[in-house]
């Protein structure tokens, strides 16, 4: 069991040791190259850590080519970060994490989206579902209420559809618009079409749910919630989006739509890893953050 008095938390020594412990089981990997033929150079004039390829002849740490590359941010303060994120089931605010770290709450905010765009799922992960496997689809919307207002009415509120696998994986997707043509595409690029989908009664959904080796709905208008045997429901999607809800009412309060999809993927991946430990989860979240650098100029646009 880890806790955040463990030494990687606190030193950054040990911070960057447990670091390459995660992403070089094998020893330095070159992230120009791909060579593993390196010399760790460790001169006194040399920085710790630093290692040069002997290929490319290219100097590097284990930092470089990950999110947390360039960062004037101490590496122990990136891990706890990182732990206090996965750690906590309904998320963590930056203005909580700027308090506990000792940063500025700009430092935070930025920190934060960095390790969920690290969460997010890549282009390893297949399909949803497959033979024998039921894919439930289904939507909410995040934002204010009108009543909640004194003067100016709330902003529009946001789409989020979720496809989740029983006793499976989760993933989630802010959408323009919920309607058949944007739903089909997300839908069919996500989840194995030998899969049964399962939806509630939405017109959306009729069209593509023949694409599919089956397709159920569960009557939400008549209050049908599940049918005899159990099969026939969309209580996992609505259980994911529960625990969705309670991060942004409780935690969050506000997610903009420029960076509502990262947002997503923070919580789509604490329900992929739900049965890791906390120590688990943050290790998984540090071997996926290569290749997935954010600067700060991108946070200004809509996440991909």
């Amino acid at each position: 069991m880890t806790n955040i008095t463990a030494p990687h938390f606190h030193d950054e020594t040990k911070a960057r040791e447990h670091l390459e412990a995660i992403r070089w089981p094998e020893g330095p990997t070159c992230p120009h190259c791909g060579s593993f033929n390196a010399t760790r150079l460790e001169g006194k004039k040399h920085r710790a850590g630093l290692v040069q390829c002997n290929d490319c002849r290219e100097q590097y740490t284990v930092t470089v080519g990950t999110v947390f590359e360039r960062s004037k941010v101490p590496l122990h303060k990136w891990l706890l970060c990182n732990h206090l994120l996965c750690a906590s089931k309904k998320g963590m605010s930056a203005k909580q994490i700027e308090r506990m770290l000792g940063v500025t709450y700009k430092t935070a905010w930025f920190m934060c989206h960095r390790i969920r765009e690290a969460m997010k799922v890549d282009g390893t992960d297949g399909p949803l579902g497959g033979q024998d496997k039921v894919v439930e689809a289904d939507e909410t919307y995040v934002g204010g209420k009108a009543k909640n207002r004194a003067t100016r009415r709330p902003a529009p509120k946001k789409a989020v559809v979720a496809l989740v696998e029983r006793d499976g994986h989760v993933r989630s997707f802010h959408v323009a618009n919920v309607n058949a043509k944007h739903l089909r595409s997300l839908i069919v690029t996500n989840v194995d079409r030998a899969s049964h989908l399962m939806t509630d009664e939405s017109v959306v959904y009729t069209s593509v749910g023949r694409e599919f080796n089956g397709h159920s709905v569960v009557n939400h208008s008549a209050k049908e919630y599940v049918t005899t045997g159990g099969f026939k429901h969309s209580n996992t999607a609505e259980n994911f989006f529960s625990i969705f809800k309670r991060g942004v009412i409780g935690t969050y309060h506000h997610m903009s739509e420029a960076h509502l999809a990262r947002y997503t993927g923070e919580f789509d991946f604490r329900y992929n890893t739900r049965t890791m430990t906390d120590a688990e989860r943050a290790a998984a979240a540090l071997s996926r953050i290569g290749g997935k650098r954010l600067t700060y100029r991108r946070t200004d646009a809509i996440a991909a």
